[in-house]
């Protein structure tokens, strides 16, 4: 049943009562179930009885009625509750539901999304008929509402106010953030204050986005609603959140693997109270997931000497208390719903048995499918139609001035010192032509690119924040013929050299998602991440840094929808060229 006001109905809550009354059998008991218990802090032995999706009792007594009830006997086990992910980004090449699956298999039955593919690519009922169609899911799925599009768009129909609001009020959508036009605000932006209000009246919490913040910065944020931050980026940056009473989320991703740093150093500093820290992995690209997802950052607490009762709360009780779930979340307690991970050891957060809404996803180590298919096509996602062509005529580079990488999401302008009227660049140097075209063929910015490779001759993608295609290379003639292979699959990345395709990853769903299960695109994102640093790429994460190019929120500059764009001045420096 869909997450609405009452996830129950009055028919259902009566039928799980018959089940406590001894009226009606449960669908299933963990018996003699060392289970953590977080209201008291402690690890208790107790009788777990479920009832379809719900868990309705815990405690000594075992059910009178058991006709067809699944009896597991769970002596030297230990059981926690289902790990919750709170900051995902599923779309990193994934999707929300091959997401959802992979991450359940380990024990991670609950993700709190980024709404921004969403709310920027399909409009606003088929969007919301989708969160509620993936709530469906043995997964619990909840979103975050976004309140600007991290980038400057041509059209800013996607902003407006009555998207804006049946969002924030969906029930599905938990939080506000996260909030990386902070700035904006602070210098005087009251759209996005009159949302962030909304957001407080709503009880809703507000996730920042405040990376370097000082404490008269944090202190200013609070003021205005924020409540919790993941940016810290040093155990002393942490403490500092705590200190002005916000929740702090701990990050390990794959471009700040940080997590290890964080909690060494939050110990020399004398923390010793993790009740108002989180954990998250922050939307990594696929093959990070290959270690795991929370119960690889429950691990790395374990192995930094946290006590296992604040390593599991991290990253479940704790994050339900503080999106006001807990009265549904992160607890194993009657009411709440039956995610459950069963352990053969306290100290491996890997379960050996997963339970979500009362389905197992995997038992005894064997994964079970009960994902299914998604049908994407009934809610308008479909391969992308690049229905225009492109030509060598078509790529000029005259511009002064172009954007240098200076690690994997930061760019920088800089004067051009090469000739660039040419249609080849030579590969001894780290320069590339530069090209973002309007996903529609209606308008574009040429300009180059120093640092991203030195030996990528055609390279085409679709996988950006807003969809638009990014076109860089040594060579015009095979960056037109990576186009065109992108056009001939639908979207996603392709890499030409010598007029040969030697590498591609299909992007079914508007160019940016892939169908295919985690691990399949994660064999395909590996495949293609060597190509790409066989032929110069140096940074820690290509994913990332093409998801980023138009994303406003990091310094310096930014190749947008309008042109290239000074963050700090927020002006346009160059603009989009109409075709």
């Amino acid at each position: 049943m869909t997450e609405r006001l009452y996830r129950w109905t009055k028919q259902r809550l009566r039928q799980q009562l018959a089940v406590v009354q001894g009226e009606k059998a449960p669908s299933l008991v963990l018996k003699n179930a060392n289970y953590l218990n977080f209201a008291r802090r402690k690890w208790l032995i107790a009788n777990i009885w479920i009832a379809e999706d719900r868990i309705v009792y815990v405690g000594k007594e075992m059910p009178a009625v058991v006709t067809d009830t699944e009896i597991i006997d769970c002596t030297n086990k230990f059981v926690v509750p289902g790990y919750i992910e709170h900051h995902a980004h599923p779309f990193q090449l994934y999707n929300p539901h091959s997401f959802a699956n992979y991450a359940s298999g380990r024990g991670t039955t609950t993700l709190i999304n980024d709404n921004m593919m969403f709310f920027l690519h399909l409009e606003k009922k088929k969007a919301l008929t989708l969160i509620e169609a993936i709530d469906e899911l043995p997964a619990s799925m909840y979103w975050w509402f976004r309140y600007d599009a991290q980038t400057e768009l041509r059209d800013e129909e996607p902003l407006s106010n009555s998207k804006m609001k049946e969002w924030l009020e969906h029930p599905l959508v938990v939080q506000g953030g996260e909030l990386t036009s902070w700035p904006k605000v602070l210098a005087g932006d009251d759209s996005t204050l009159h949302l962030m209000q909304e957001t407080t009246r709503l009880r809703k919490p507000i996730e920042g986005h405040l990376p370097g913040a000082s404490e008269r910065t944090l202190a200013q944020m609070a003021l205005l609603g924020v409540t919790c931050d993941h940016e810290a980026m040093t155990g002393e940056e942490a403490v500092r959140r705590l200190d002005l009473g916000y929740t702090t989320s701990l990050r390990h991703s794959s471009i700040r693997p940080d997590l290890p740093k964080l909690l060494k150093e939050m110990q020399d500093l004398g923390v010793d109270y993790f009740e108002r820290c989180l954990m998250t992995t922050d939307g990594s690209p696929p093959s990070f997931y290959e270690n795991g997802v929370m119960d690889q950052l429950i691990k790395i607490a374990l192995e930094s000497g946290l006590d296992p009762i604040d390593a599991y709360a991290m990253a479940s009780y704790n994050v339900a208390k503080y999106y006001n779930l807990d009265h549904k979340l992160g607890m194993i307690a009657p009411g709440r719903i039956a995610h459950l991970n069963i352990l053969d050891d306290m100290t491996n957060p890997l379960p050996s048995s997963v339970i979500a809404k009362g389905n197992w996803i995997v038992r005894d180590g064997e994964a079970l499918d009960q994902f299914g298919k998604f049908p994407w096509g009934d809610y308008g996602i479909e391969p992308l139609d690049i229905n225009w062509d492109l030509t060598e005529d078509d790529l000029h580079f005259s511009m002064p001035m172009g954007i240098e990488m200076i690690n994997s999401v930061i760019l920088k302008p800089y004067q051009i010192p090469i000739e660039s009227t040419s249609k080849r660049l030579s590969t001894d140097h780290d320069e590339s032509f530069f090209v973002m075209i309007d996903k529609y063929g209606k308008w574009q910015i040429s300009t180059m690119i120093r640092g991203f490779a030195t030996h990528v001759s055609g390279f085409a993608s679709s996988f950006s924040n807003t969809g638009d295609i990014i076109l860089i290379g040594k060579n015009v003639s095979d960056m037109v013929k990576a186009f065109q292979a992108l056009k001939e699959q639908g979207g996603g990345m392709t890499l030409v050299e010598s007029d040969e395709v030697i590498g591609q990853i299909q992007l079914e769903l508007f160019g940016v998602l892939s169908t295919k299960s985690m691990e399949g695109v994660m064999e395909e994102e590996k495949t293609f991440v060597k190509l790409l640093r066989e032929r110069g790429y140096k940074f820690e994460d290509p994913i990332y840094s093409l998801l980023f190019f138009s994303s406003t929120h990091l310094p310096y500059i930014r190749v947008t929808q309008r042109g290239i764009y000074d963050v700090k001045k927020k002006t346009v420096l160059f603009p989009a060229i109409m075709r």
